[in-house]
């Protein structure tokens, strides 16, 4: 049965949407069937996928409200054999609407990938920068958050926010979601406090925090202009790189023993505190490798 992972951050600008097409497109490379969700009503995954409005003829919005199923909405084959995106247009923002009066309003994208999941080994859900019906739809369809977290000011902050959301989804509709991994995103090791963010990240959320950083890299900011995935547009670059750890970092979690049912759950922690700006004059320079294209 395939892993339902929602990548959710209500802060924007996080580098949740790159994380989400990179990859998807990385485990894709690593012959892992997936499947990437477009929940954004902004629809950048699907763009930066290569999808042009011409290529599908349902969407997202279509498999909410049931006018549609997700077989029918598919787009398969994207970039590499083994990615399918389900895409979106800004039409889905009018979901928030209405569903608002449905009785099953929060369980509509469970029920729909329910017939399909089992056909791939990772299922991808790129959410909206919010906490809205959307973003819930999705926490109620997944088995665990991914969350990017960008190595920056500000960036702990908003997280006691979304790990509420997650307390309370976990009480009412599934009692199985939990923050599988957190990703440290826009990672400058020149600088004190990307270091800081990610020290006080790995304390907070321990082994849950990837390995791999994701650094600032130029390429990966080009990419989706070209409609293509890192891996697509440049992989000899540090971001393409990167992603891939990552996605095989990812392949080694999901094949290795399930978690000390005794660790502790962070979604029922509050989010570290943000880290006090500090100055990088006397932080030594380090290889300039994260950004290099």
């Amino acid at each position: 049965m395939g892993r339902i992972l929602a990548i959710a951050n209500q802060k924007g600008g996080v580098g949740k949407t790159t994380t989400a097409v990179n990859l998807a497109a990385s485990l894709a490379v690593a012959e892992q069937r997936t499947l990437l969700i477009d929940a954004d009503p902004q629809g950048n995954a699907t763009s930066g996928c290569g999808i042009s409005r011409d290529d599908f003829s349902a969407h997202t919005y279509d498999v909410l409200l049931g006018e549609a199923t997700i077989d029918q909405a598919l787009v398969r084959g994207v970039q590499f054999r083994h990615l399918d995106v389900l895409p979106t247009t800004p039409d889905l923002a009018a979901v928030e609407v209405e569903l608002v009066d449905v009785e099953d309003r929060v369980t509509r994208m469970r029920d729909a990938l329910a017939p399909i999941r089992d056909r791939y080994d990772v299922i991808l859900i790129d959410c909206p920068p919010s906490l809205g019906l959307i973003t819930l739809n999705m926490l109620v369809a997944a088995d665990a958050l991914l969350i990017p977290l960008q190595c920056e000011y500000y960036a702990l902050e908003g997280l006691s926010q979304l790990l509420s959301t997650v307390q309370r989804v976990q009480d009412s509709v599934n009692p199985a979601l939990d923050v599988d991994a957190v990703l440290l995103t826009m990672y400058d090791a020149r600088l004190n406090l990307s270091r800081q963010v990610a020290a006080d990240a790995r304390a907070h959320f321990g082994d849950r925090v990837f390995q791999t950083v994701i650094p600032r890299n130029i390429r990966l900011a080009e990419a989706p202009s070209f409609g293509k995935p890192i891996v697509v547009y440049d992989v000899a670059s540090v971001g393409a790189q990167a992603y891939m750890a990552v996605a095989h970092e990812l392949i080694a979690r999901m094949n290795s023993a399930a978690p000390d049912a005794s660790a502790a759950n962070p979604s029922s922690q509050a989010a570290p505190d943000a880290p006090a700006a500090t100055s990088s004059a006397s932080d030594p320079a380090s290889p300039a490798s994260s950004h290099d294209a």
